[in-house]
């Protein structure tokens, strides 16, 4: 058990500490999720292991007609599904497929920054940590926190903060909720499109005819000087 004052660490660190494929992924990720440090990718991680080891246990003891396997599939199946990472009707297999970014997209910190309530993850991290926002009307102030799915329409600002006020200058615009709700529904290869059909040059298919019918290289310009020569000088043989 050890003293209650030296707490077990709940994480484990990677094997090796220098592989340069995966230091670039954690760096993506945590600039992606906003995560303060590699420490909270890695907790994330440690519990996405967890999962997986409950889910191969499971399945392996269900083969031989376990009783109290079946109990700890659906305790785990349940666990899962409140907690928004699984479907209602999901199995073992989706638990040895779940990956880690469903969990961090669990996070509150990532959940303010998608329900539009930050301009970015970095700004919904401090909003949660100055107490500025609240999950089911109580006052959340760990970033970390995995938001159930009952819990996600509840998260909004605190209402005993100044943000809590839609004249506060901090507060995201409405172009931006929009944006980042798009974004994140699964319309955001819609908006790549749309900014490429912008972006696209209305003359470029004038420039492609001027490429093409430019002026001719300088082989092709002595060969047809070379051509007239020949020409006068049979003209002035006849």
């Amino acid at each position: 058990m050890g003293d209650p004052k030296f707490s077990r660490r709940k994480y484990d660190t990677p094997s090796h500490p220098w592989q340069g494929e995966r230091i670039k992924e954690e760096n993506e990720l945590l600039k992606k999720y906003g995560l303060k440090n590699k420490r909270e990718l890695w907790k994330a991680q440690s519990m996405l292991r967890n999962y997986r080891r409950q889910g191969r246990n499971v399945l392996a003891r269900l083969r031989y007609g376990d009783v109290q396997a079946e109990k700890e599939r659906k305790g785990l199946l349940t666990k899962l599904a409140n907690l928004g990472l699984l479907p209602d009707d999901a199995s073992l297999d989706d638990v040895l497929g779940l990956e880690l970014e469903r969990i961090l997209e669990r996070r509150l910190q990532t959940l303010v920054y998608m329900k539009g309530l930050a301009y970015t993850p970095s700004q919904a991290r401090q909003l949660i940590v100055h107490g500025h926002t609240v999950v089911n009307d109580r006052k959340v102030t760990v970033p970390g926190y995995l938001v159930k799915r009952n819990e996600e329409p509840t998260i909004s600002y605190n209402p005993y903060s100044p943000i809590a006020n839609e004249l506060h200058p901090i507060r995201p615009t409405p172009e931006h909720v929009e944006r980042v709700t798009r974004e994140f529904s699964g319309q955001k290869d819609a908006l790549v499109e749309e900014e490429k059909m912008v972006d696209t040059p209305k003359d470029k298919g004038e420039e492609k005819v001027v490429k093409e019918t430019g002026p001719k290289p300088k082989d092709e310009e002595k060969t047809g000087r070379k051509k007239e020569s020949d020409k006068t000088a049979a003209g002035g043989a006849t």
